[in-house]
């Protein structure tokens, strides 16, 4: 089987340092760069952590730093979650790798015009850089395989009643990606939240024996506290992970086609995914939309990923 060209755009963060580790290790993936936007926390934090867990894992791969703003809104971060670094629990040995000069939209954009329209784009964090690209080199959108990203929900959000964290950090930058004509997948929280991340799976990961393990474990031990205190979650979901589970393997997700639109009106709605679950519009359906995975089939996943590291 050929491998899933992809770039995984990313704002670093427990659950997308989890996607980094799936991305890297797993055959079904060719990880072609990591481009980073300012999210869970600055750009300056963000491309900093994901730079240590690059680092930390022997990574042989390219980090490129994006936007460091929304397009229009001010910016959000998550620190309630994912604390002052945006990566709080592990502790990293001193940085010694560096970021890529090139900007992440730019190598994003000269990546999918050099391609056969082969390379699928993993947005986890806010979609600021993909629409970025978008407004930018509009001929990009064509040579867009699909775009799998996890951000919104069907029901409610996380960040306020309505919206998802990724969204609301920039609403405008979604509207324009699901208005984009691209192929979508959407991970929304009705999904993600099936993945949280108990004690018995952290042990099951640590228990692997290796820097990737003891990294699982530092990053979701850490969560449990937060997930529980903010959402009153058992423990902290995987949300991002999910985009590299359903790139290796999509049985075991249950999608459906809806029609999807971002809600950018300033009001109590404000970054809400409003999706068309039971078609009352009868509009052409945009996006796949996740509704169920088999947990014990992604956690299964998670650690094959993991014991192909040292």
């Amino acid at each position: 089987m050929t491998a899933r060209k992809i770039i995984l755009d990313c704002d670093p963060g427990h659950d997308d340092a989890i996607a980094m580790l799936m991305a890297y290790a797993h055959p079904a993936i060719d990880l072609l760069g990591v481009t980073i936007v300012a999210g869970n926390q600055t750009l300056k934090k963000t491309v900093h952590n994901g730079l240590n867990v690059a680092q930390l894992l022997d990574m042989d791969i390219k980090l490129y730093p994006g936007m460091p703003q929304p397009l229009v809104r001010q910016q959000v971060v998550a620190g309630n979650v994912h604390g002052k670094t945006g990566l709080d629990g592990p502790v990293f040995e001193e940085l010694k790798r560096q970021p890529e000069g090139k900007n992440g939209v730019q190598f994003i954009i000269d990546t999918l015009m050099a391609s056969d329209g082969d390379i699928t784009l993993v947005p986890t964090g806010p979609l600021t850089n993909i629409a970025t690209a978008m407004r930018m080199e509009p001929l990009i959108i064509p040579k867009i395989k699909e775009i799998v990203l996890m951000g919104g929900a069907y029901g409610t959000g996380n960040f306020t009643p309505s919206a998802e964290f990724n969204i609301y950090a920039d609403p405008e930058a979604a509207y324009v990606v699901f208005k984009s004509g691209a192929p979508i997948v959407m991970m929304g929280l009705d999904l993600t939240n099936q993945t949280v991340c108990t004690p018995d799976v952290i042990e099951r990961m640590e228990g692997i024996g290796n820097k990737a393990g003891k990294l699982f474990g530092d990053l979701m031990r850490f969560t449990l506290k937060t997930q529980f205190e903010e959402f009153g979650l058992e423990a902290g979901p995987i949300h991002d992970a999910t985009t590299i589970g359903y790139l290796i393997d999509p049985t075991l997700f249950d999608m459906q086609d809806m029609f999807v639109e971002v809600d950018i009106n300033r009001g109590p709605c404000y970054g809400r995914t409003v999706c068309d679950e039971l078609n009352v519009l009868k509009q052409t359906p945009n996006a796949k939309v996740g509704k169920k995975i088999n947990r014990d089939g992604f956690f299964d996943l998670v650690a094959d990923c993991i014991k192909t590291y040292k």
